[in-house]
């Protein structure tokens, strides 16, 4: 379980019929962005258990950058016209802003509140 934040088009996130963002202009963000690469295999290491948990999609993206990368993951996944990341920290919602003003989307939480301005938390 965990908080999904969103980079839409949509109002609110969760609308049916908003323009989506299209896999094409996510693989071309990706492309064009050095901090990113589509790794399209997501792995992670329960702390609670044994073993390894694995997350494949096609539109998975890893932010390379992001200091935690290796321990948290970073990744950004496109779904059904988005893209989401789970639990979000500072540094890869500040990501999320600049991929959604080059898409002309918005970045907002599961509760549709949003994170639209360069400082800490949720938009007025």
């Amino acid at each position: 379980m965990g908080y999904d934040v969103h980079i839409t088009r949509r109002t609110p996130w969760w609308a049916d019929g908003a323009e989506r963002i299209t896999t094409q202009e996510w693989a071309t963000v990706v492309a064009a962005d050095p901090d990113l690469d589509m790794v399209q295999v997501a792995r992670a290491s329960p702390r609670d258990r044994q073993g390894v948990l694995e997350y494949r999609h096609e539109w998975l993206a890893q932010m390379l950058t992001h200091p935690e990368r290796d321990t948290h993951g970073a990744w950004l996944d496109w779904r059904e016209g988005q893209i989401v990341v789970k639990n979000p920290d500072e540094i890869l919602l500040e990501k999320m802003r600049a991929i959604a003003r080059l898409l002309g989307a918005r970045v907002q939480g599961d509760d549709d509140e949003y994170y639209d301005e360069s400082v800490a938390g949720p938009a007025p």
